[in-house]
């Protein structure tokens, strides 16, 4: 391999013509760089946070073979890499002066690229979370279903949304998160992509989003109930109908995330018909400080 096959830019449109169709031919394993491009591409470059984003693609033989982009703050996002691959990368990203916060990938190249990187800057790796991606076979719908009924969020649930946004992300470790959580609210309204679960009353207890279709595939995120109103049955019922929509507009692969470390909703999301596709592992970088 020589550094000629990794093509790094800051140009969306370039990185899209030259590796969009690499990215198509594998949804599942692809759909956070699909459904994030998706969202840069509609909504500008900036929608993840201040920065400019970039990107890459490795090329062999004429072919594109792996892709990976970085929206600041966020860490770097990896597509399956050989561990020389992922070395390779690692290094050139150093020699480049670039600065990362982390990195999340398919679980062996996340580790490998982890370890090379913290080799070439001295940084130390520490595990963020493991993470394992669903997809979606025969739905079941779970029975007895909770009180109460889905329904659209709407603009009046606005502020709930926000706060719920930011809950979630807390939550799983993200206390900073790097979209308004205003402008993630509006958007998902504006496009139908959040269900909530409310009881018999209408207060809502809990919601489930679906990801736009972008190459045959939509992604279910976020899930979130109150930690108060965990238990209940609402997070299974309100998945199990975004799932239903998903199919319902023609989605040929539904996925989801789930924390490896949460054995309660991966029991729940292999009870509604998810099999599991890969496991995921998120690094954090943190500086080696001075000695005294």
């Amino acid at each position: 391999m020589t550094a000629a096959d990794w093509h790094i830019t800051g140009d969306l449109d370039q990185f899209l013509t030259h590796a969009g169709e690499f990215l198509r031919s594998r949804p599942a394993l692809h759909t956070i760089h699909l459904t994030v491009t998706t969202a840069l591409s509609s909504r500008g470059l900036g929608v993840y946070g201040e920065g400019d984003p970039l990107f890459g693609a490795l090329e062999r033989d004429g072919e594109v073979r792996a892709a990976f982009f970085r929206t600041p703050p966020g860490r770097l996002m990896l597509t399956p890499l050989t561990a020389e691959e992922a070395t390779e990368l690692a290094a050139q990203l150093a020699l480049r002066g670039d600065e990362l916060p982390g990195v999340m990938a398919e679980r062996a190249t996340a580790s490998t690229f982890a370890e090379a990187w913290a080799g070439r800057t001295g940084s130390i790796p520490e595990l963020h979370g493991r993470q394992r991606l669903y997809r979606l076979g025969e739905l079941t719908t779970l029975e007895p279903s909770p009180p109460g009924r889905p329904r659209a969020a709407t603009a009046k649930d606005r502020e709930q949304l926000m706060r719920w946004y930011v809950e979630f992300h807390e939550a799983i470790g993200e206390s900073a998160t790097s979209q308004d959580p205003g402008e993630w609210a509006d958007s998902r309204i504006a496009y139908g992509g959040i269900t909530l679960w409310e009881t018999p009353d209408g207060t809502p207890v809990s919601m489930a989003g679906i990801t736009p279709k972008v190459a045959g595939q939509v992604r279910v995120a976020p899930v979130y109930t109150p930690a108060d109103l965990r238990g209940r049955g609402y997070a299974g019922a309100v998945t199990a109908e975004v799932s239903s929509m998903a199919r319902a507009v023609g989605a040929e692969e539904v996925l989801l995330f789930t924390d490896l470390a949460n054995p309660t909703s991966n029991a729940l999301y292999q009870r509604i018909g998810y099999r599991p596709v890969e496991d995921f592992a998120g690094y954090d970088f943190r500086s080696d400080p001075a000695p005294r």
